[in-house]
């Protein structure tokens, strides 16, 4: 039996989604592991360090970059086709860090609740679950509050075939290729479906969160380092418009825009495009299942007031009727 292949964390500090030399090449099928820093560098580990300039930095506070694990090249990926990415586990560290940098988030110029404006910083502690690692443990806030954690990547994506900064950049990013989208479903269980731009594909991972609430609402979940168990496929010259997901329950088609309501419309009208091409959905069909059936729902994934940041969001449609088609 042949060993694993992994990525350890101090080979992994890449700040932009670009064609360089591989840190890793995998083959198709082949899973492997990567450990990937939390997007703070790993710089605040206790409460009292705070997200200020004097302590992180020029390139931090200028948000420059998610520290993402990568480039993994896939063997045989060719621009035109689809990398499917599997998600097979994610193990975050015994703690994660959430902060509130000053001046920014809704609350940054609050005179209402002053103590929100930042900086703060809040460590979370991560025990582990029923499996014996934090993959399914719990996150513990204080002494009356705990909650299951649900690990799952934050920035992924291959290189873009034009990776000027604002596409291939690991925090502003976002695009077909992926980027910082911080969506709750890229996580264990499930399968990432990314259009390949260049060939090998050039994988990067990172930015896990252990818990986020909808909508990220001030900017930084649950960061945590993390162990990231993966293997990739390819769908030769099958041609998607945005990055997909597919649950055991479901597919959600992914898309990030300002204003909100139109990265909404725009997942809406390639999720059709979606059941009409690949489940033989007529176009009125899908259409109308879209506007009636109740299992159809809108996940607000991000929606943080940073920069030209989109808004990311994901329709969902339940895998039980896909085999209705008319």
């Amino acid at each position: 039996m042949s060993e694993i292949k992994h990525l350890p964390r101090e080979r992994n500090y890449s700040y932009d989604m670009v064609v360089k030399e591989p840190a890793l090449i995998v083959s198709p099928g082949e899973i492997f592991t990567v450990d990937t820093e939390d997007a703070l560098n790993g710089m605040i580990r206790r409460e009292d360090q705070l997200p200020t300039p004097e302590f992180l930095g020029l390139r931090h506070l200028r948000r420059e970059g998610n520290p993402c694990a990568g480039p993994i090249v896939v063997q045989g990926a060719k621009m035109g086709d689809v990398l499917v990415v599997n998600i097979h586990d994610i193990v975050v560290d015994e703690q994660g860090v959430s902060c509130i940098f000053a001046g920014e988030g809704p609350l940054g110029d609050s005179f209402k609740y002053p103590e929100c404006r930042g900086p703060a910083t809040k460590i979370m502690r991560h025990i582990p679950g029923p499996s014996g690692t934090t993959s399914d443990g719990k996150g513990i806030f204080d002494e009356q509050t705990t909650w299951d954690l649900h690990p799952f990547i934050g920035t992924i994506g291959v290189t873009p075939q034009r990776p000027v900064a604002a596409g291939s950049d690991t925090v502003k990013g976002q695009g077909a290729h992926g980027g910082n989208l911080d969506a709750r479903d890229l996580c264990k269980g499930n399968r990432i479906m990314i259009p390949v731009e260049v060939d090998g594909a050039y994988l990067y991972v990172g930015d896990v969160h252990a818990t986020q609430g909808d909508s990220e609402f001030y900017g930084s979940a649950d960061e945590s380092r993390a162990r990231v168990t993966l293997s990739c496929e390819i769908i030769p010259q099958k041609r998607i418009p945005w990055m997909r997901v597919e649950t055991p329950q479901s597919i959600i088609q992914l898309y990030a825009f300002r204003p909100l309501e139109e990265a909404v419309k725009q997942a809406f009208l390639y999720l059709l495009d979606w059941l009409v091409e690949d489940y033989g959905f007529s176009p009125l069909d899908a259409y109308r299942h879209l506007e009636l059936n109740p299992e159809v729902r809108i996940n607000v994934y991000q929606m943080v007031m940073l920069g030209r940041l989109n808004y990311t969001v994901g329709i969902s449609f339940p895998k039980k009727h896909l085999g209705r088609a008319r």
